[in-house]
């Protein structure tokens, strides 16, 4: 835009140079040298102090080798600490691990939450059965049942025909997978809260079965 002087005459604007000025992409060590040091807490259910303790070599590994971080286990505070550090390259990696450690103090096994760290579009969905429907007593008590079925025959049925994990801590229910099959093992799984039999359940995860084989190919 041109300028005004005060005699009314109108002064020409500098031509805006149209060059851009070129950003060459930082490098991982120059990342890391503005990244500070962060630490991220974990707590662990007292439930889970004792497999933590037992399968503590399957946790750290991968979050030492895979994603570089440094990590301690609290037993006095009861939890998992993380810290970044010079070494950690990826930004999102206190993330993952978080994510990772979240998932074992949920209950999944520890392969299963390796899963996390190698894939991307893996998430955690948690809800409660009174969610689906308000059950009390002895009706709560077999909508449990039905979940899980004789021996986790029913569980076990919904994970492979879903391709997730389903975890079941009294009426809070978790489920590992990506987006489209938690919603698969969540209808089936409210299916059951709502009263269908195992046998109804069973034949329309045999129907998206199929279909997902079908897609695959």
């Amino acid at each position: 835009m041109a300028d005004e002087t005060q005699d009314g005459e109108q002064t020409p604007a500098p031509p805006l140079d149209s060059a851009v000025p070129p950003f060459p992409p930082l490098s991982a060590a120059a990342q890391r040298s503005h990244i500070k040091a962060e630490t991220r807490k974990i707590p662990i259910p007292p439930h889970r102090m004792t497999p933590l303790k037992k399968d503590w070599i399957k946790i750290f590994t991968p979050l030492v080798e895979m994603l570089a971080l440094q990590v301690r286990m609290n037993t006095y505070r009861r939890c998992v600490e993380l810290r970044s550090s010079k070494h950690t390259d990826d930004i999102g990696a206190l993330q993952k691990g978080s994510e990772f450690v979240k998932a074992y103090a949920l209950g999944f096994d520890a392969d299963d939450c390796i899963a996390i760290l190698r894939m991307d579009d893996l998430y955690i969905d948690t809800f409660e059965i009174k969610d689906v429907k308000t059950l009390h007593g002895d009706h709560l008590s077999r909508a449990i049942g039905r979940i899980a079925g004789q021996d986790g025959k029913t569980k076990f049925t919904i994970e492979n025909a879903s391709r997730t994990r389903i975890v079941l801590a009294d009426t809070k229910i978790h489920i590992l997978g990506s987006f489209q099959n938690i919603k698969i093992a969540r209808d089936a799984i409210s299916s059951l809260i709502l009263g269908s039999p195992p046998g109804k359940v069973y034949a329309s995860l045999r129907i998206i079965g199929a279909r997902m084989k079908q897609r695959a190919f």
